[in-house]
């Protein structure tokens, strides 16, 4: 098989690494080849703390990616997340020096550069300018100005702000791991783009992705992304509470919380007790499974109300900015039970457990389409894309024959050309300062 059918996405995530490779089918889904997963000892709340551990973790993913798919890994998509990440709203605007021609990419490009110029804090790099929509000599709610005619064109963007240090220690991580950077996505969006409908996007959506060190937020409305947040707690957090609240270790809090936590305290009868063996020599210890989702709900709370403020500050409570879908919970903390529940009673909006198996092919193995796999298989469905357009523009410049016009411009709709330029120029960006820096 021809290397570049594949594609893989390297997740590196606070509790664990996951590198999966995956390719399309004849129809066009997503069909996963081999799944790699290792412990992440290096990472903290999305941030590498420690190069070392993270290569040794990334390595163990791949080799067992490698392994299940028999195939060799050269190039990762990745993904960045992290508590460095934060958005912004803004507006700017170019005039057109000639306003008898149309408007073309070349101008949206102009006005996206302006955007990068933007003046930010130390340490800070401007990760993705979304459009939001645009204005024509002061005609709103434009979703595709190319072809007016107009003098001035301005546009609302949504811009994602990170810290470069975080992503070039990322970059760097994936170099020393003997593989090459073939494109960065923020984690948020390509969690959605693994478990989000077109259909929800169009009417309204917040998508929550409780990861263990954070939990990340992306509200779409009208099929474009509004808004992107990252929560500086996971389902970490909630372990560390057992573990402070029962006195034990992480490792039987861990276990308690996935066998029987619970999100819910109504949920559990007085008189259900369970046992954990105490350290050597000790008595067990016997902890009450009221107790146990008291502890839970607690800290459960605080997450979701703190993301409950992000959605609130998108304007969900506006009547035009509705989110019409609700709320989609993925990542592994999702699999809480009863937290659809408990998601509903704080927020008032309908809520379901998101599961990557929109775009993945029929029969695909039932782990991977659990929302623990979220952000990867969003993560590979965004390197094959990556691929599909190199694919065009290579053959549009080797041949003589035009591409139909109808293939390019199907997946430029795909996504917008925006966003990819610019991460195809931060992972070029990343690229060069790793080569300086060797």
């Amino acid at each position: 098989m021809e290397q570049h059918n594949i594609s893989v996405g390297l997740d590196i995530g606070t509790t664990k690494i996951v590198a999966m490779i995956g390719r399309k089918n004849e129809y066009g889904k997503v069909e996963i080849l081999g799944v790699g997963k290792s412990k992440s000892l290096g990472v903290h709340r999305g941030v590498v703390n420690n190069i070392t551990q993270t290569i040794q973790s990334i390595q163990q993913a791949v080799q067992e990616a490698e392994a299940a798919a028999s195939e060799k890994i050269s190039e990762v998509t990745v993904g960045i997340a992290g508590q460095h990440i934060r958005s912004l709203q803004h507006s700017d605007y170019i005039t057109r020096a000639n306003s008898e021609l149309v408007i073309d990419e070349a101008d949206i490009d102009r006005l996206i550069n302006q955007v990068h110029k933007l003046v930010m804090l130390p340490g800070e790099e401007i990760i993705h300018v979304l459009p939001q929509e645009f204005k024509v000599d002061g005609q709103a709610e434009i979703k595709e100005p190319i072809g007016m005619y107009g003098g001035r064109l301005e546009a609302n963007f949504h811009v994602v702000v990170g810290q470069v240090s975080s992503i070039r220690n990322i970059g760097r991580c994936v170099k020393s791991s003997d593989l090459e950077l073939e494109g960065i996505t923020l984690e948020p969006l390509a969690s959605a783009n693994a478990v989000l409908s077109q259909e929800e996007k169009e009417a309204g959506v917040a998508l929550i992705d409780i990861g263990g060190g954070t939990t990340d937020l992306a509200v779409f409305k009208d099929g474009i992304i509004r808004h992107t947040a990252v929560i500086p707690f996971g389902g970490n957090v909630i372990t560390e509470d057992i573990k402070e609240g029962c006195s034990i270790i992480e490792k039987q809090a861990e276990l308690l919380k996935i066998k029987f936590g619970s999100a819910w305290p109504g949920e559990n009868k007085d008189n259900e007790i369970v046992s954990i063996p105490g350290l050597r020599g000790r008595d067990p210890k016997e902890i009450t499974l009221k107790n146990l989702s008291k502890i839970i709900h607690a800290r459960v709370v605080e997450i979701i109300e703190q993301v409950y403020v992000e959605i609130k500050n998108y304007g969900h409570e506006e009547q035009k900015k509705k989110l019409i879908a609700g709320i989609v919970l993925t990542g592994g903390g999702s699999q809480l039970k009863h937290l659809k529940q408990l998601v509903e009673y704080i927020t008032g909006m309908d809520t379901r457990i998101g599961y990557p198996n929109e775009h993945l092919a029929g029969g695909s193995d039932e782990e991977i389409a659990s929302p623990l796999f979220a952000t990867a298989v969003g993560l590979v469905m965004d390197g094959l894309k990556r691929q599909e357009r190199k694919i065009i523009e290579a053959e549009a410049e080797n041949s003589d024959a035009e591409v139909s016009q109808e293939n390019i411009d199907e997946i430029i709709e795909e996504q917008p050309k925006e966003r990819r330029s610019f991460l195809d120029k931060l992972t070029e960006r990343v690229k060069d300062f790793l080569d300086n820096a060797e």
